[in-house]
């Protein structure tokens, strides 16, 4: 769903419906086999500030995820190394794809914090798999609630997605939010389906 057209857009800001979902018990199945046989994911913590800036940078740009470009590279270590913290890392044929983030600093409570592949990945059944990994994951321990939230700036097929897996709608809230490309946080091109806040 494209994010609509408001007065508050000549003001440089966004309006952007964001829909709460969660899980109150693990699913029954699996993940499965991956949708290829060179596809891997392999789970990670504390990775270099680096290494997750090209993780968020590459899979969030399309989707104007600009909350943690904003950080200093301090401010992100203190988050991305948080032992707390998991990464599920997807790969095919050893080239990275895609990865998933879950945030245990609320336990029971954990959160899929992020989730999405790189641009060339999607459309070809890696992102289910991937999700399914995730959450297994999650439910590992001594788990309550799995939560995640989408908006409309997020893939289309997001909320579909998370609602086929096992996620329930909780609520859902409209925002408004500086666009991130005017203030440079993302380059102007990026997410060309949801028209500049000028």
């Amino acid at each position: 769903m494209m994010a609509s057209q408001a007065p508050d857009q000549a003001q440089g800001l966004l309006h952007v419906i964001v829909t709460y979902l969660e899980m109150r018990a693990a699913p029954d199945t699996s993940p499965g086999p991956p949708p290829y046989p060179g596809a891997r994911t392999g789970r990670i913590q504390r990775p270099s500030v680096a290494a997750y800036r090209f993780l968020y940078d590459g899979v969030g740009e399309p989707w104007l995820w600009h909350e943690r470009r904003a950080l200093s590279d301090a401010a992100l270590a203190v988050i991305v190394q948080d032992p707390r913290l998991e990464f599920l890392v997807l790969s095919e044929d050893r080239r990275i794809a895609g990865f998933a983030e879950l945030d245990r600093r609320d336990t029971p409570d954990v959160r899929l914090a992020y989730f999405g592949l790189l641009p060339a990945y999607i459309g070809h059944g890696l992102g289910p798999w991937l999700l399914g990994h995730a959450i297994h994951e999650a439910w590992q321990g001594n788990t309550r609630r799995l939560l995640v939230n989408t908006c409309t700036f997020d893939h289309p097929a997001a909320l579909g997605l998370y609602q086929r897996m096992g996620f329930v709608i909780t609520r859902s809230v409209m925002r408004r939010t500086p666009d991130p490309r005017l203030s440079g946080l993302l380059p102007l091109n990026a997410a060309p389906h949801i028209p500049l806040a000028w």
